[in-house]
């Protein structure tokens, strides 16, 4: 790990921006936040992604704990990617940036060319009652 230190900036807003940046990442990390994803299903729902820099991706967010990388040991093997505790505590800052970015196109009056926003608060799950006896 001495190595991605020192590769990563040291003002933490810099840091933080290293880390998430890249075309795909966001996108890759919303399809995460619901559960675990093996990458053939993840390559359906970013079917603009090739599916080399899909793995680029995957991997650089491995790198900086965003993802998990979990490896079944099944004939034929399986793999799954998922995020982290540190990758779903992304979420709400990628929430807040894709409302940004709904605001900045309003403003220049571009609302018309902008995508919808994939990035959507998660449901909180509800606490399972306790049994009775």
């Amino acid at each position: 790990m001495a190595k991605l230190t020192k590769r990563l900036p040291m003002l933490p807003a810099e840091r933080a921006l290293k880390v998430i940046s890249g075309r795909w990442k966001a996108v890759i990390l919303y399809h995460l936040f619901d559960g675990p994803r093996r990458l053939s299903v993840l390559k359906t729902l970013v079917p603009d992604i090739a599916q080399k820099v899909l793995i680029q991706q995957l991997r650089e967010m491995e790198e900086h704990g965003l993802v998990c990388r979990e490896i079944f040991a099944e004939i034929p093997s399986r793999v799954e990617y998922s995020a982290t505790r540190l990758g779903l505590s992304l979420e709400p800052i990628l929430l807040a940036l894709c409302e940004w970015g709904q605001h900045h196109a309003d403003e220049l009056n571009e609302m018309d060319r902008l995508a919808d926003c994939i990035i959507r608060p998660r449901q909180v799950e509800q606490p399972v009652p306790a049994l009775r006896n």
